[in-house]
């Protein structure tokens, strides 16, 4: 009976055994199974890390200026890629001792790491700690959000053993080290060096290299921009887990700990560049885009000479300054503006552009955007077609009143000179010398339009040109930058080259995009040119821009002003510089009577060359070939035998020498005389 009875109750345990491995065995299918949909779930749609194989993340555009000093960085992300190669040793550990000692061993999960960081947050109650080696930082940074979750968490561990799986250690160290963002805007060792130091990961030391090492924890929280001390913690914190994993000595440590930090002073953009820089990134913007110039990490190097750019700002805020001097000051929309460009005589190359008194205030480039009339500033041009067409400076024009057709059915057309005077015969030279109205007119009258209109397009001005004799006073609108272009060609011996900001543009990796290669051609006579400058250096010394004769160096340039004194300009040259001026209002409206290109213009010319001038080399223009120097009385357009006080001599071509000069008598001056003797003898054996 006892017997029957315990058997009976075995049985009855068995089949509760039995039952429970059933339920048992059923709930662990079910866990299994529902843990397989989950992580099945979670790991869907994982991205691809082929990405990876070649890293191109976006990169800062960096611009120079002509002796390759940084002066501008363009980003949507602020990073300078760098080879892992290119980075020193101890920058390299000091990231491995601070976020991930057993980087080399691991396959890109570290176990104890995490368990660690498990165990923190399960104290804490938080999920500050999360353990992360440098691999799944890797993968939460390129192919991840950052948000904290344990679904994130596991796929950010399969894909950073799958990346460890894919890379080599140093492939993963050269993305992590140019990736990481490491505050105030910086990502990656290059960035941040720059950022914090002002120098290259390269040339980093100790100290520096820990700071930076300790950043990725909370780089926002820890920018010694922001928390000093708490960056010094961070710095310490990595030296002795440095020390601690034997990359260097306790001693070395403590001594990187004392080293003195110099910082960097926060680079705030220089706005007397402001106008140079803007027309570099529209002209690279137009030709590659927007995307690949923020985000491209092109080297952009430019034509930009920061002394002359400076000169040049100070040029025209203090030119308007003195404007507002004379004209008792006025509000700040009552003022006007003013624009400067200067540019190599030679080569084309664009040095400097202030094409306002604050690119703070307004963006608008009144140098390169702007187009006005440029009054008398135009007639070099008109002179030159006129040589060219066989007249020469001792060629006489009537300076007479005038009456032409006007415009508009019915109207008459009466021109006047500046000073509403009339001189009567007039020698060529002294109707540029002076910008004599009348004479202008005639010329073009003389030789009609179209030959002007040809050499004006020859010497790079393609604004649209009147095809009537108002030409002859400057009415066509033109920029600045056109204008001192056309003028570089005068100063270079009739050879144009289009201006250039851009000197070569290379992409992120050194390759070569573009080179600014010479495209110089002849677009006047060298000796047209010479005979031009000529005329522009008595100008300075005796005509219209004899305010800037102050400048004492060899120089040619000329004014212009438009009517009702709305527009001023001077553009001047010497043999290695050609600068253009302008000052007028936004909204076309006088600068104030007698405020003429002489008085508001050429003092803003003048200040910038003087600020130059130990620059530039006091040698004179170059005289070609096919020239000799004769006299001319400019009093009657021909040399006589008394001794008169308006001789000037001037440059002849010896292919269109005026017969006056082939039969001169001796003059009473000693001097004229020898001179004569010697220009005789230079016909004689032509």
């Amino acid at each position: 009976m006892t017997t029957r009875r315990a058997s009976k109750n075995n049985k009855r345990i068995w089949n509760h055994t039995q039952l429970s491995l059933f339920f048992l065995f059923i709930a662990g299918g079910l866990t299994t199974l529902i843990g397989s949909v989950i992580f099945i779930y979670i790991t869907m749609n994982l991205p691809d890390i082929g990405s990876l194989d070649s890293y191109q993340p976006a990169q800062t555009t960096l611009i120079f200026d002509h002796q390759g000093e940084v002066v501008d960085r363009i980003f949507t992300e602020n990073r300078v890629v760098k080879p892992l190669d290119q980075m020193p040793e101890q920058l390299v550990l000091a990231f491995i001792a601070a976020e991930d000692a057993r980087f080399y061993e691991h396959g890109g999960l570290d176990g104890w790491s995490i368990v660690r960081a498990l165990v923190n947050n399960l104290r804490t109650g938080d999920r500050r700690q999360g353990g992360s080696t440098i691999t799944q930082q890797v993968a939460r940074a390129l192919l991840l959000s950052r948000e904290k979750t344990y679904s994130r968490k596991i796929r950010e561990a399969i894909l950073a053993y799958r990346i460890d799986q894919r890379l080599n250690k140093d492939e993963i160290l050269h993305i992590y080290l140019n990736h990481i963002y490491l505050g105030s805007g910086a990502y990656g060792v290059e960035a941040a060096a720059w950022t914090y130091f002002d120098k290259s990961a390269q040339d980093l030391n100790l100290a520096e290299m820990a700071l930076l090492a300790g950043l990725p924890q909370a780089p926002s929280r820890y920018t010694p921009f922001r928390d000093y001390t708490a960056a010094k913690r961070r710095q310490a914190y990595v030296l002795n887990r440095m020390a601690e994993e034997g990359y260097i000595t306790p001693t070395a440590a403590r001594r990187a700990y004392l080293h003195p930090l110099l910082w960097n002073t926060p680079q705030n953009f220089k706005p007397e560049n402001g106008y140079f820089l803007q027309q570099v990134r529209n002209r690279v913007e137009q030709r590659y885009g927007r995307k690949r110039l923020y985000a491209g990490g092109l080297r952009i190097h430019t034509n930009l000479d920061q002394e002359l750019q400076q000169r040049a700002a100070a040029a025209v805020k203090q030119g308007v300054k003195n404007w507002e001097l004379r004209r008792g000051g006025g509000a700040p929309n009552e003022r006007p503006q003013a624009a400067l460009i200067a540019m190599e005589a030679g080569s084309g190359l664009v040095r400097a552009v202030s094409g306002g008194t604050d690119f703070n205030v307004t963006q608008f480039d009144r140098a390169t955007q702007a187009r006005r009339q440029p009054g008398s500033a135009f007639k070099p041009i008109i002179y030159a077609a006129a040589l060219e067409q066989g007249m020469t400076p001792a060629s006489i024009i009537v300076d007479e009143p005038m009456r032409l057709r006007g415009a508009e059915s019915g109207r008459v057309w009466e021109p006047k000179n500046f000073n509403d005077k009339f001189h009567g015969p007039t020698t060529l030279r002294d109707g540029l010398v002076f910008s004599r109205n009348i004479l202008s007119i005639k010329i073009m009258q003389q030789i009609g339009i179209n030959p002007v209109v040809k050499l004006a397009r020859q010497l790079g001005i393609s604004s649209p040109l009147h095809n009537n004799l108002s030409l002859a006073l400057g009415s066509a609108e033109i920029s600045v930058f056109e204008l001192t272009a056309a003028y570089g060609a005068l100063a270079n011996g009739g050879v144009y080259h289009r201006p250039t900001f851009i000197n070569s543009v290379r992409d992120s990796r050194g390759n070569i995009l573009e080179q600014h290669q010479s495209d110089g051609h002849q677009a006047l006579d060298a000796r047209t040119a010479y005979q031009v400058t000529r005329l522009l250096q008595g100008a300075i010394k005796e005509g219209t821009g004899r305010r800037v004769a102050a400048i004492d160096l060899p120089a040619a340039g000329k004014t212009g002003t438009t009517d009702s004194y709305m527009d001023a300009w001077f553009i001047g040259y010497n043999p290695e510089l050609v600068t253009g001026v302008w000052m007028g209002f936004d909204r076309p409206r006088s600068l104030g009577n007698n405020e003429s290109g002489a008085r508001a213009a050429a003092p803003v010319w003048l200040d910038f060359m003087q600020g130059v001038k130990h620059r530039l080399r006091a040698e004179e223009f170059k005289r070609p070939q096919g020239i000799v120097m004769a006299p001319i009385d400019n009093a009657v357009g021909g040399w006589e035998e008394e001794a008169s006080r308006r001789i000037s001599w001037e440059a002849f071509r010896t292919d269109n020498l005026p017969p006056a000069l082939l039969s001169t008598r001796p003059a009473a001056s000693p001097t004229t005389t020898r001179k004569l003797q010697e220009l005789r003898r230079q016909i004689e054996n032509l």
